[in-house]
């Protein structure tokens, strides 16, 4: 299986599931649970937004993620609820980071932009105490949605634990989920691999292969498909022979559904007939998108030419932009 084969069977199942990303009543409830609502939402549309990037217009899966974008943005009645979202909690950051994800695919709601500048120019926005990578998203999600950002990002970077450039060996769970994400900021999202700084970017060619193999070896497979947006992202990208290798075993883990299950054992080897949609929703939703997400970059990254990765890559020794 290629990896065009992996993203087009993972935004099948996301196609076919898409109405288990609908906002319910519960998404304005005072306890509603934002990460079974408005966090899955906003993680389809920024994978819809990046693979429509980076996927020709003629193309069907260019199609397929368009729809899957109108459909996302139609949940926010065309964006209508992200001022009430932040009318209820004025200081949440999560209704903008969300937004952003939105704005970064051209589907903007002006009067809550407006609404959000004068927000984030308050001292009790700058001061939220937050986690240094979400921190960065969130001055990233500033700069998408056309507001200033509060905050200086290389200041920020350099308060994650991969802009420390931290012992290798220390890698973990979350630490790998934080790295991921700081290159997300870093890239827009792997729109622009020069936003990473040279010395991360040497720091990632030389350990992200064995990181890769450890969450691979381990069936982390909402981790690896991450870390191999991660490696799609780069200014040079590690060696093939690795990329490959971790593609086939992704492959190996999608079931005939489509869904990659977060971790474990892949459940269509796992008995004689597990049914066309082994998974749980919950279970597999996220590294699914993730897959798609990755396979959409590799393949773009492999399309840039030599000479546009090596200016790339020289270009980001300067600040991330």
């Amino acid at each position: 299986m290629s990896v065009r084969d992996v993203e087009a069977a993972a935004l099948d199942w996301v196609w076919t599931h898409r109405d288990r990303f609908a906002l319910g009543d519960d998404a304005l409830a005072a306890e509603g649970q934002v990460n079974r609502t408005w966090k899955p939402l906003g993680e389809l549309t920024q994978v819809c937004a990046s693979v429509s990037r980076c996927t020709p217009p003629g193309d069907p899966l260019h199609t397929r993620v368009s729809e899957l974008l109108d459909f996302a943005w139609q949940q926010t009645h065309r964006g209508e609820l992200f001022p009430l979202m932040q009318s209820l909690e004025p200081f949440a950051t999560y209704p903008l980071e969300v937004y952003a994800a939105f704005a970064s695919a051209g589907l903007r709601h002006p009067g809550y932009e407006a609404s959000a500048a004068v927000l984030t120019r308050t001292r009790a926005w700058r001061l939220t105490e937050q986690y240094p990578t979400r921190r960065l998203g969130v001055l990233e999600a500033e700069r998408r949605s056309g507001i200033d950002p509060h905050g200086d990002v290389p200041q920020a970077l350099g308060r994650t634990w991969l802009g420390g450039l931290p012992e290798p060996w220390t890698f973990e769970r979350a630490a790998g989920y934080a790295l991921t994400h700081v290159v997300f900021h870093l890239t827009d999202w792997g729109r622009t691999p020069r936003g990473v700084p040279a010395d991360l970017a040497d720091y990632l060619l030389h350990w992200l292969p064995p990181w890769l193999d450890t969450c691979l070896d381990a069936r982390m497979w909402d981790l690896s498909c991450e870390l191999l947006a991660v490696a799609a992202s780069l200014p040079r990208p590690p060696e093939p022979a690795v990329l490959e290798d971790a593609w086939q075993r992704v492959a190996a883990a999608q079931a005939a559904s489509g869904a990659i299950p977060e971790e474990g054992a892949a459940q269509d080897a796992a008995g004689p007939d597990p049914g066309p949609d082994p998974y749980d929703f919950t279970d597999c939703y996220h590294s699914t998108l993730m897959a798609a997400f990755a396979a959409a970059l590799a393949t773009a990254a492999t399309a840039r030419p030599p000479d546009v990765r090596h200016a790339a890559r020289h270009a980001g020794q300067g600040a991330p932009g």
